[in-house]
Formats: structure tokens, C-alpha cells, sequence
């Protein structure tokens, strides 16, 4: 019967404090769970001895025992140990120790039965450390639109398909917590969470910038210079604005209040920056370029 080193089942040093131990056993028991891993019955047999380990060291007087028997564990065996129904007295170094019990099989390894008997309580596992299931992470991608207007999305988590609620104004890698839908709680522990990161899609027509946004406006030439009326795109519709007379290549326009909403704050919005692109005309007529000469004439300028 092989020897179990419980310490290096859990991963613990021998001196572990017991808050130690059952840290690094809640670490362990999330990962090897059998919701998590189904159909895996390496992780299924990792969780059984993880189980055990805990058992043993979480209990004063079973660790007591095991730290006891320690290495002496092959002369024990050979004294009888393996072979239940009995009180087995071992005479350890400079004294004895006495092991009693009703040595069985159960749930536990042999080993374990071979030491303790039943003291779990019919040889069934008796860890009642209640620990928080795995918390689970999921990505949901949006469109800009999607994040500014929010509302109403789906998203499909380990087969089961949840409903969520978007905030209007929400960020590229913002997370969203779903209490409760992360794996399921150990040993009659709350469920864990599900964690979801938002993930925003760049817009070939906005660049964010916190709550604001950048947008460019193609303006005719004999638009900016005579000034006049044009629409700009928003993420709300299209806006009529007016350009000034004399309007200059890359001027920047600032229309408050029409860039993105703030999160979590009703009726707050950033700006939209409206950058000017002037746009000459293509295709020219003969009589259009003759204007333009005209143009050039009254202005001094020789071409």
C-alpha cells in the first residue's frame, strides 16, 4: 500500500497553518471540481485526494496522528496496519502510540481507512468547508452605436444563454459581475460569479475619446469659403450645423453635448469634435476653370 504524503497532495509545507491549508485546499478543489472538469477522471481523482488530504490536515487529531506515524508509516503496516476489525497498538521510537478504530474501506483511499478507520462517519467524506465556486469570464463585443444607445443582449456562457442589460456609455474592457453564475459552490457554498468584458469594435466613422468623439466633415471649397449650411453625422442621427465664411482646412468644430453618454449619469454627454476637410471639386468644366482663373486675376495671383 503506497505511502500518501498529504502536505504534498495540498502543496502545503508541513508546517501549514490551518487558515494555510485551507486556502490552498479551496484553490484546489475549484480546479480539480467535477462540474468543472466533466468527464475527466484525472481531475476526478485529483479532487478525491485533495478531499482526503484536507480531512486529515484541517483535523487537529487525525493531523496529529498522520505527523506521528510520519515515516514509520512502512513498519506500521507490516505490524498489521492494512488489516481492519481491530485495535492496533504500534510501538513507535522511545515509546508507543496507540491506534484504534474501525478500520474500513469507504469513500476514502486505504491508507486513509488504514489509520483512521470511520472517523469520517461511515467512511463517507465529511469535509464540511464550504468554499465559492469558480468564477467564470466571458467577452462580449459591441458596436460603438451599441454602447451608446445600451439596451438588451444575449450571451451564451458554458451552454446556458443569459440576458443582460447595457448601460448606455459603457467602455472597451469594462466588466460586468453576474452574482451567481459562475460555477458552482463546494460543499454547499454560494455559487461563484461570471465576470464579462466588454469589448467596443472601432467605427470606421468615430474615434472616442472618453465621452467624446471625433468625427471629419467633407466641406466644398465654395462652401467654407462663403459659409453655409451642411449635416454632420452623429451617433444620434445626422445634425444640420452652419459652417462660418472663410472657413480654413482642418478647422475643428465643437458641438456640446453630442458626443457619447457618461456612464451611470442620466442625460450627461460629452462633445463632438467636428474636424473640417475641404473638398475641391473633380471633373472641372472649361467654364468652371475659367472661373477659377477669373478668380486667381481678381486676387493677384498668376498661374
Amino acid at each position: 500500500m503506497e505511502y500518501k504524503d498529504y502536505y504534498k497532495i495540498l502543496g502545503v509545507e508541513k508546517t501549514a497553518s490551518k487558515e494555510e491549508i485551507k486556502k490552498q485546499y479551496k484553490k484546489l478543489a475549484r480546479k480539480y471540481h467535477p462540474d468543472v472538469n466533466p468527464g475527466n477522471k484525472e481531475a476526478e481523482e485529483k479532487f478525491k485526494a485533495i478531499n482526503e488530504a484536507n480531512e486529515v490536515l484541517s483535523d487537529d487529531e487525525k493531523r496529529q496522528k498522520y505527523d506521528t506515524l510520519g515515516a514509520d508509516w512502512k513498519r506500521y503496516e507490516q505490524a498489521g496496519g492494512p488489516h481492519g476489525g481491530f485495535n492496533q497498538q504500534y510501538g513507535g521510537n522511545g515509546g508507543h502510540q496507540t491506534y484504534s478504530g474501525d478500520f474500513g474501506g469507504g469513500d476514502f483511499s486505504d491508507f486513509f481507512s488504514s489509520i483512521f478507520g470511520n472517523m469520517g462517519g461511515g467512511g463517507r467524506r465529511r469535509t464540511s468547508m464550504a468554499s465559492k465556486g469558480q468564477d467564470y469570464s466571458a467577452e462580449l463585443s459591441l458596436t460603438l452605436e451599441e454602447a451608446y444607445q445600451g439596451g438588451k443582449k444575449t450571451i451564451t456562457v458554458n451552454g446556458k444563454n443569459l440576458r443582460i442589460t447595457i448601460k448606455p456609455g459603457v467602455e472597451d474592457g469594462q466588466n460586468i459581475r453576474l452574482k451567481g453564475n459562475g460555477g458552482p459552490g463546494l460543499q454547499g457554498g454560494e455559487n461563484g460569479d461570471l465576470y464579462i468584458t466588454l469589448r467596443l469594435a472601432p467605427d470606421p466613422r468615430f474615434t472616442r475619446q472618453g465621452n467624446d468623439l471625433h468625427v471629419d466633415l467633407s466641406a466644398p471649397v465654395y462652401l467654407a469659403a462663403l459659409g453655409g449650411e451642411t449635416v454632420v453625422n452623429t451617433l444620434n442621427g445626422q445634425l444640420k450645423i452652419r459652417l462660418k465664411p472663410n472657413t480654413q482646412n482642418n478647422t475643428r468644430l465643437r458641438l456640446k453635448g453630442k458626443g457619447f453618454p457618461v456612464y451611470n449619469q442620466d442625460g450627461q454627454f460629452g462633445d463632438l469634435y467636428v474636424k473640417v476637410n475641404l473638398q475641391l471639386p473633380e471633373n472641372l468644366t472649361d467654364q468652371e476653370k475659367e472661373l477659377f482663373r477669373q478668380l486667381a486675376q481678381l486676387r493677384g495671383e498668376t498661374l
